[in-house]
């Protein structure tokens, strides 16, 4: 097909004969081959927002010039071919679309509301009109025929009157009844084709990708992942093997009838879907009715709120006149009934150009590239920026300077790129692929990806201005060097106005620069200047963890402490004498190296101490057995005259485990008054429960 200019803007009113006759043509070459690719394929190219733009720029020209409307036009039908590779099926009634409200805001449901009042020529005074409100899934349409109850057919939409035969893959799908159930109020006519939709759930989706990256890992050769749920259940469907069918969790939503033979009729579509129901067929349970406009934005900005907690993905609302009789005296306009409208919310994908790709370092250090873009409006926003989220993916997806991608911005989640548009791909001036610089691009400290991780991270955690916040606020925690009163907002103030760059900056503070910040009055600065004063008093374990080496939590520090007795032997300590040290591995111990052969971290270090900072002496560890070494512990509620953190240094001290969690490798439960589930869990596994003065037994009685 040709390749026309993505991004070519509307005509403009003074554009020649030749210049729109070129126009629609350009946009039917665009709307067959991304049609192609949607509803034949499974494989589409571009975000539905910016097909729908297409449409209906299209549907626009065509209606200003009609002489130039083509038979073949996509405006023409309802969508693609059917798969040479299935029995085509001729449907008895046609699976017509319905008409997209693009007006996202409340004015789009007020606006069908004003239409069908027209068409029903209503009056200001008359009651308002009863709608069914139902949500629009993000899945394949699905036609299924019964006959004396049992299903017989299963068939795609197709292009709306000939469709593709999948039932043996729809037999696979376990919300689908084989067999419709004997309703007690309404048996199931002689013939009936119900409508809806085959669905991924979010979930099913994510555990499907996971099985299939695990299988190209092992090499297997014709997998891929797949680009969003939609994407996979329609390729599940059209498998052409049920066996892989079957292997693909498919849902699905009853929301419609085609033909129906036989004595059984309704009255409003809200009773059809109850029957339906009773039949056996899932239906949303979040399908209500609603009274007029009012009625319809409710429902609207309801969903609206809700649609990113779904466990599947919509792209708007449909509304629906509930009375049939109604319906029927609406009847259809071209290829549309005008007694529905599905009203759409903001395009969670759009598509734009990367303009750059630069490298962002978190507060934790992690080294993410993020894709500068040409400003677009996606998912109610403006964006600007979206992650490529590590070095893999970004060269999995291939995406490079120039590129046309795909955006997409769910709710409040980051924006991502979800791949590249293949027709850019052919663009000469494509940049080189990415790869992740091996220094940070902030502070210049190496940058470094350990084995198995898919992120690199910033090694200069005490001197990177990126992670200045972050460092602080774990320095000064309860469980490390612990300064009250020292918190995030104020962190944040003491770093906005450059009064701290570093840690030692902290203890080289005055009360008069901190009674100058905002809502800091003269009694709160004396506090946090008496806070740092008596935080310099500390022990060596709890200093070394305040340090914020990566993969070294408050055991392992403890561990390091009791084996080395001071931080300069630590300091200077090669990975072999690391992993002497119970409970360092290969790496945790590459991590502490890595962190000490920084030389503004050892600076930091030495200025800390310089400052005050200081704990008593420990004589390095001996290799006497530990009285307690290879128990684990667990501690729930409040013991008598400890606090859980002081339990927790004498275990340890003595060399066991304490854990979080009890299991069958729990040795005991210190247990205090207002114990919860952990002591209930302890009873139900026959774990040992014991309290403060056992545990002060067991420690005094050990040699």
């Amino acid at each position: 097909m040709p390749t026309p200019d993505l991004f070519s803007a509307a005509l403009p009113e003074t554009a020649t004969q030749d210049s729109v006759q070129a126009r629609m043509a350009q946009l039917r070459a665009l709307l067959q081959h991304h049609g192609h690719q949607y509803y034949v394929l499974d494989a589409p190219e571009v975000p539905d927002a910016v097909y729908d733009q297409w449409f209906q720029e299209l549907q626009a020209l065509e209606a200003a010039h009609p002489q130039w409307r083509t038979p073949d036009s996509p405006t023409q039908r309802v969508g693609g071919k059917p798969l040479d590779a299935f029995i085509s099926v001729r449907h008895a009634v046609p699976m017509l679309s319905i008409r997209t409200e693009t007006d996202t805001e409340s004015s789009g449901a007020q606006a069908f509301d004003t239409r069908v009042r027209k068409e029903l020529e209503l009056t200001e005074e008359a009651p308002p009109v009863e709608f069914v409100t139902e949500l629009k899934f993000d899945g394949l349409a699905i036609n299924l025929r019964y006959e004396a109850g049992v299903l017989v057919q299963a068939a795609t939409r197709g292009d709306g009157e000939y469709g593709e035969d999948v039932t043996q893959n729809i037999r696979t799908v376990g919300q689908i009844p084989l067999k419709l159930l004997a309703a007690d109020q309404s048996q199931p006519p002689e013939v009936l084709e119900v409508r809806g939709e085959v669905y991924m759930r979010r979930d099913d989706f994510e555990a499907l990708n996971e099985r299939q990256r695990a299988r190209i890992a092992r090499g297997d050769k014709g997998e891929k992942t797949f680009v969003n749920p939609r994407n996979a259940a329609a390729g599940a469907v059209r498998q052409l093997d049920p066996a892989i069918a079957a292997e693909r969790p498919l849902s699905f939503f009853a929301y419609g009838v085609g033909e129906v033979r036989g004595a059984w009729a309704a009255s409003t579509h809200m009773e059809l879907l109850l029957a339906l129901k009773a039949w056996g067929f899932p239906v949303a349970e979040l399908t209500s009715t609603a009274l007029g406009a009012e009625g319809l934005v409710t429902f609207h900005q309801r969903i609206g709120a809700l649609r990113d907690q779904l466990p599947f993905d919509i792209d708007g609302v449909v509304y629906k006149v509930n009375s049939l009789a109604l319906q029927q005296r609406l009847g259809f306009v071209s290829r549309e009934p005008r007694w529905a409208v599905a009203h759409k919310y903001p395009a969670q994908e759009q598509l734009t150009t990367v303009l750059a790709i630069d490298v962002q370092v978190g507060r934790t250090g992690k080294l993410t590239p993020v894709a500068k873009l040409a400003p677009v409006f996606v998912g109610g926003v403006t964006v600007t920026n979206a992650t490529l989220h590590n070095e893999d993916e970004a060269r999995r997806k291939d995406v490079r300077v120039g590129d046309t991608v795909i955006v997409r911005r769910a709710g409040d989640v980051i924006p991502e790129v979800v791949g590249v548009v293949p027709q850019s791909l052919a663009c000469v001036n494509r940049g080189d692929i990415f790869t992740m610089p091996r220094t940070c691009p902030v502070c210049g400290s190496a940058a470094v990806r350990e084995e198995g991780e898919a992120d690199y991270r910033c090694t200069g955690g005490l001197f990177c201005s990126a992670q200045r916040k972050q460092a602080i606020l774990h320095f000064a925690q309860r469980r490390a060097v612990e300064v009250e009163g020292l918190g995030e907002k104020l962190v944040d103030q003491l770093v906005d106005a450059g009064l701290i760059r570093t840690l030692p900056d902290l203890y080289r503070l005055g009360f008069s620069a901190l009674a100058t910040l905002d809502r800091m009055a003269d009694k709160s600065a004396q506090n946090i200047v008496d806070a740092l004063e008596k935080s310099k008093e500390t022990t060596l374990p709890r200093f070394l963890f305040g340090l914020g080496i990566r993969h070294v939590g408050e055991a392992t520090a403890k561990a390091l402490a009791r084996h080395f007795g001071q931080i300069d032997a630590i300091m200077d300590a090669s990975e072999e004498q690391l992993l002497a040290v119970n409970d360092v591995g290969p790496t945790v111990a590459q991590s502490i190296r890595t962190f000490f052969d920084q030389a503004h971290n050892r600076e930091v270090v030495e200025q800390l101490r310089a400052c005050g900072i200081h704990w008593s002496a420990l004589e390095a560890s001996s290799d006497a057995p530990k009285p307690l070494a290879g128990l684990t512990f667990v501690i729930t509620g409040t013991l008598p005259t400890l606090g859980r953190d002081a339990a927790k240094d004498l275990i340890e001290a003595a060399g066991a485990k304490v854990s979080g969690s009890v299991s069958k490798k729990t040795s005991y439960v210190l247990a205090g008054t207002e114990a919860g589930s952990k002591l209930d869990k302890a009873r139900e596994l026959g774990v040992a429960v014991i309290d403060e003065a056992a545990l002060r037994q067991m420690l005094e009685s050990s040699p």
